[in-house]
């Protein structure tokens, strides 16, 4: 088994002639949960799409299970996901909403779709439609999908925004809980102090550069 469940190697991504990522090079393991700080616009969202196989490479390679995205395989084969703002149908409920994407890979049920609602501080018996729910109902439902289906690889950008403090506080008990089975957890967000709180290593992202890394915890063996 490889050491690194993610490599990510010279990795450059162009867009109408600006660079959106630059030489990005990171290695991370199983196990981790690892921080993206950076302001608006400085490339931490444009590495989760390329992370995600949503965007291909100008250059470079993003491996994720010793499969490099876009050669062996299109996407990651176990990965959920919640980038930028949660897009559901407006007019089904929250339950609904996952049902429909539970069903497209059949993994799990109306049992195992109603505890993750619940997990997140929802009503899975609510019957509000979507699109009546607040911002951070919203973001709560998005993570539920991200984390429904027990993927190897999570990914959420801003995860905390629009969620108050009691909401903040589940979610980073929800992402230790998965970091205690041996998820790999990679969380973008602009407050330093809120990713010291639970991740383990925090790379800050400058005009698509990775210009700093801290290591906070070690992992043990």
């Amino acid at each position: 088994m490889n050491q690194y469940y993610i490599r990510i190697k010279n990795l450059n991504k162009v867009i109408k002639e600006n660079s959106i990522l630059n030489n990005i090079n990171l290695n991370l393991e199983r196990g981790k949960i690892y921080g993206f700080r950076g302001k608006n616009g400085s490339g931490k969202t444009m590495l989760f799409r390329a992370i995600c196989g949503l965007i291909r490479a100008t250059e470079g390679e993003v491996e994720v299970d010793g499969k490099i995205l876009g050669k062996d395989i299109s996407f990651p084969e176990s990965v959920g996901v919640l980038i930028e703002y949660p897009g559901f149908l407006p007019n089904l409920t929250g339950y609904m909403n996952l049902k429909y994407l539970a069903d497209i890979k059949s993994k799990i049920g109306e049992k195992e779709i109603k505890e993750f609602i619940s997990k997140v501080g929802l009503n899975p018996e609510d019957k509000k439609k979507f699109r009546k729910y607040s911002l951070g109902m919203k973001q709560r439902l998005g993570i539920a999908q991200a984390i429904m289906e027990d993927p190897d690889l999570i990914i959420l950008d801003e995860p905390t925004n629009a969620l108050d403090v009691d909401g903040i506080q589940l979610v980073n008990d929800i992402l230790i809980e998965l970091k205690k089975q041996n998820k790999t957890i990679l969380i973008a967000n602009h407050d330093r102090e809120e990713l010291e709180l639970i991740a383990d290593e925090i790379f800050t992202i400058q005009q698509g550069k990775i210009t700093d890394h801290i290591i906070l915890k070690e992992k043990a063996c």
